[in-house]
C-alpha cells in the first residue's frame, strides 16, 4: 500500500512538472517580482499585432520556444528516471536516509534545470522585444488582471 501511495505521489509530481512545462504560464501573482517583468510566450502571441511584433522577432521567439521544449522533454525523461530511483530507495522496509536524500537532491537538481530553462526562455523573449513592446505587453497584462 505504501509503495502504491508513493508511486502515485511521484507520478503526480512528474505530471505537474510536465504540465507546467507545456501549459500556458499562469497570470503573474502580485507578489511575484519575476512574473511582473518577464513575458510568457502566450502573452506575446496574444498581443503580437498590438505590439507590432516583426517577423524576425516571431521567428526568434518560435526558435527559443522550440529549443526550450526540446530541452524540457530530455529533462522529463531524466526526472522520471531519477524519481524511479528515489522510489526504489523508499520502497525498502528500512530507508537509508543518506542515499534517499542524495537521490532527492538528484530529483531536485533536475527540477531546478527545468525552472532554469523556463527562466532562460522568458529572458530570451524579453530581450527580443523593444522597450515599447514590453511596455505595451505590461499594460495589456495589467488590463487583463483587472
Amino acid at each position: 500500500m505504501k509503495t502504491h501511495r508513493l508511486s502515485l505521489v511521484l507520478a503526480l509530481a512528474l505530471f505537474a512538472i510536465a504540465a507546467a512545462a507545456q501549459q500556458p504560464t499562469p497570470p503573474p501573482q502580485p507578489d511575484d517580482p519575476l512574473a511582473r517583468v518577464l513575458f510568457p510566450p502566450e502573452l506575446v502571441m496574444q498581443h503580437q499585432q498590438d505590439i507590432g511584433l516583426r517577423a524576425e522577432q516571431r521567428a526568434g521567439i518560435t526558435k527559443a520556444i522550440q529549443d526550450f521544449q526540446t530541452k524540457v522533454v530530455d529533462l522529463q525523461w531524466r526526472m522520471q528516471d531519477q524519481s524511479q530511483r528515489l522510489a526504489t530507495l523508499l520502497e525498502k522496509p528500512t530507508v537509508d536516509p543518506v542515499a534517499a536524500l542524495a537521490q532527492v537532491d538528484e530529483v531536485l537538481g533536475v527540477e531546478r534545470e527545468v525552472k532554469r530553462a523556463h527562466i532562460t526562455l522568458l529572458i530570451q523573449i524579453k530581450n527580443m522585444l523593444s522597450a515599447e513592446q514590453q511596455a505595451k505587453l505590461a499594460a495589456a497584462r495589467a488590463a487583463a488582471g483587472r
